[in-house]
């Protein structure tokens, strides 16, 4: 163990809405868990809306609570038995959020995003959302959930695996075959990495659904047609893009009610459409349609063993991490971030927090 400090600073939700910088005891790590020093960690979309409140009683379970699940730093103490895993003080690692029970059907057929022991204590934690997180100067994570950074990817890039990894569970959930025309509703980082992630796949064509103009600039830059909901009715605008057809896929990473509908508005008969976005209301969908022209609606959740093939990618440049990042600010500047990412004008996609 490298010398650590009984205390920390961490971002503390004392209740929806309110959040304050406090110094809190360094938790210590438990049997096959690990104690890493948080070097960078980004703000989610689902850390917006944990901190406002949007799931009660679920994400978090109560308050004061410490968000934060996508996040890079290096090992300074090994829980028991952590270090019969392979695992070293100094390791560089990127954390995920499922800490699932290994045991039950979903876990062992691979599926430990489903977990059927999903926040039953002992058996299952999802750090940030209701367990705590790495919105401070220390984590603990159990083994399953730290995976170890290839030398080039820096630890800010590595707060962005845990995401790129989604992406690129969105695409694999979406079926992106090779020569398929791919339309995304929302141009935030999830969308925009799995524009990357359905290229890798051999998509044909990516077209980005995004009303921000800032953040249409970007997927533009990256080499993505872009259609502005403002500006045209964009099932139609998709439509017209593709013969009439539609998209093969859509990916759905906006998680609005009418983002959903316009997905399902814009696939070609037979499509698919993969919905990583969680809307807070409810979404009426037109089942005849669904129905009678075979659509397919499938649901993505966090990711299900992507983080180690999203490495690579990340590395070589193909899924490029380093172009999300729009911002960079330290811990103490946590309210003034969530101020960023909230203002469509300062175009925020990823914002770096430096604890």
């Amino acid at each position: 163990m490298t010398d650590v400090s009984p205390t920390m600073q961490a971002l503390v939700v004392l209740e929806p809405g309110r959040v304050q910088i406090q110094e809190v005891p360094t938790p210590v790590p438990g049997p096959n868990e690990v104690l890493a020093r948080v070097r960078a960690v980004s703000i989610c979309g689902t850390d917006v809306h944990l901190v406002r409140g949007d799931y009660p009683g679920f994400w978090p379970t109560s308050f004061p609570f410490i968000p934060g699940h996508e996040w890079a730093g290096e090992i300074v103490a090994l829980g028991p038995g952590s270090d019969l895993y392979g695992w070293k003080i100094g390791d560089r690692v990127a954390g995920t959020s499922h800490d699932a029970c290994g045991f039950c059907q979903k876990c062992v057929e691979g599926h430990y995003n489903l977990c059927e022991n999903y926040g039953k204590p002992g058996l299952h934690k999802q750090y940030g959302h209701n367990y705590q997180g790495a919105d401070a100067t220390y984590v603990v994570q159990g083994v399953k959930t730290v995976f170890k950074l290839p030398d080039g990817i820096s630890f800010e890039l590595g707060a962005i695996i845990d995401p790129a990894s989604i992406a690129l569970h969105v695409a694999n959930r979406g079926g992106v075959a090779p020569g398929d025309v791919v339309a995304i509703t929302g141009g935030g980082a999830i969308g925009l990495l799995s524009g990357d992630a359905a290229l890798i796949r051999g998509a044909s064509r990516v077209i980005v659904i995004e009303p921000t103009e800032a953040r249409r600039a970007k997927a533009a830059a990256l080499g993505f047609e872009t259609v502005d909901p403002a500006a045209s009715d964009p099932v139609k605008t998709v439509r017209d893009l593709t013969g009439g057809l539609g998209a093969d896929v859509v990916l759905e990473a906006a998680g609005v009610p009418a983002t959903v509908q316009w997905a399902l508005g814009m696939l070609r008969r037979g499509g698919r459409c993969a919905a990583v976005g969680i809307p807070t209301l409810g979404v009426e969908i037109a089942m005849q349609r669904l129905v009678l022209d075979e659509l397919e609606l499938v649901g993505c959740r966090a990711s299900a063993g992507e983080m180690r093939r999203v490495m690579p990618l990340v590395e070589q440049g193909r899924m490029r991490a380093s172009e999300m990042v729009t911002h960079r600010l330290v811990l103490t500047q946590y309210e003034e971030a969530l101020a960023t990412y909230r203002d469509p004008k300062a175009g925020a996609i990823k914002i770096i927090i430096l604890p």
